[in-house]
């Protein structure tokens, strides 16, 4: 597909100049105008724990302490109630929109009234394709490589099962696996050495739910079953759908290969600790709320989309994108070009589990160390 190189700063200045009445033509320090801006988000869904617990707070911590309001929605996992909830957001005054989005095509007519409205948007964590929208995200790529990487050196070859998110989200579809594929996983199926059990593309799961991941998975253990075949190692995607996994395996006592998943959920590290998942990719969420509201103070205060910058230690280093702490351009698959900011995730295995215990994750060390013995691959960094 070829790349348009759409110029998305003419748009985005306009966007924003038009998006706080008082804050005038040029940009102003963060939180100087803040007292009359109204940051709107319109979250898919809070049944991910990962966004009420870590994502929502840091988002509204930030806003608020730069004197904002903060105000949202969650549609429940309704293409049709997030485009309710966006023109409520709207409609209640919102001079900025961050907008999760459930369907990254159905959400397209909601930011085009945004835009209307002169109103700028911020795509958190799933990608729009929209040259207008800002991305803020994780190194998704870079979080499939990791989850691969894991789980090729621990079974490099042998009987794979690959569950997928939802088939809506770019992430499920295209960024996750081109990691799995750069790790080196496309190589050795086709050079033998791996044999993907179930459809050879994996398995998506709608909505990313626990349960249909579950079913999905249960049904690929039968047919491994029938054919006596074993099933080496799993690579899901997130950790709602590795949850189903683990699930699906402890229903079929069929005991745990090397499993992976992402986003730091307090059960999913326990089954690290547990020795049921392998490997979970952390992605620090406090810091991707953080750098969101940031960013959407400074875009009502007029600063242009393409001038965004987080200030100096304003995120962890650990998390800090490896293009620094600017705007940078990113190529979508659709072959537009939209502003991003783009953190650094990191892979957890038992071997690293105090990293976030030491954090100040949501996941306390008491979540993560539930049931761990000493025999279990993360006594140790509970201290067993």
């Amino acid at each position: 597909m070829s790349i348009r190189k759409l110029a998305a700063l003419g748009l985005s200045a306009a966007f924003v100049l038009g998006a706080c009445s008082d804050s005038g033509s040029s940009a102003a320090p963060s939180g100087a105008a803040a007292a009359d801006c109204t940051v709107g988000v319109s979250w898919n869904n809070f049944q991910q724990p990962r966004w009420a617990a870590a994502d929502k707070p840091n988002i509204q911590e930030t806003v608020e302490a730069a004197g904002g309001k903060y105000i949202d929605a969650d549609a429940n996992l309704s293409n049709e109630q997030q485009l309710t909830d966006i023109d409520s957001l709207i409609n209640q005054g919102a001079n900025v929109l961050i907008l999760l989005a459930q369907d990254t095509e159905a959400v397209l007519p909601g930011v085009q009234k945004a835009k209307d409205a002169g109103i700028p948007v911020i795509s958190y964590d799933r990608l729009i394709e929209d040259t207008a929208a800002l991305y803020i995200t994780f190194d998704n790529v870079a979080v499939g490589e990791a989850e691969a990487k894991a789980i090729l050196e621990k079974v490099p070859t042998g009987n794979y099962v690959l569950i997928k998110g939802d088939p809506g989200d770019p992430n499920a579809s295209t960024f996750l696996p081109q990691g799995w594929d750069n790790a080196g996983l496309a190589d050795k199926v086709a050079s033998g050495d791996i044999t993907i059990l179930g459809p050879a593309e994996g398995t998506f799961t709608d909505g990313w739910k626990t349960e249909t991941a579950q079913k999905n998975m249960e049904a690929i253990i039968d047919q491994a079953n029938a054919s006596g075949q074993k099933i080496d190692a799993i690579l899901a995607e997130n950790d709602s759908t590795a949850l189903g996994v683990v699930a699906a395996l402890t229903a079929k006592s069929y005991g745990f290969p090397p499993l992976s998943g992402q986003d730091g959920d307090p059960a999913n590290l326990n089954n690290v600790a547990l020795g049921k998942q392998y490997v979970d990719v952390w992605k620090n969420a406090n810091e991707l709320g953080k750098a969101a509201g940031q960013f959407a103070i400074d875009l009502c205060n007029g600063t242009a989309m393409s001038d965004l910058s987080l200030p100096d230690g304003f995120i962890d280093a650990s998390v800090a994108p490896a293009a620094g702490p600017a705007v940078q351009d990113f190529t979508t698959p659709g072959g537009n070009v939209v502003k991003s900011l783009i953190l650094q995730p990191t892979p957890i295995t038992a071997e690293n589990l105090d990293v976030v215990i030491n954090a100040g994750w949501w996941a306390t060390k008491d979540d993560i160390c539930k049931g761990v013995t000493a025999s279990d691959p993360g006594a140790s960094a509970c201290g067993l």
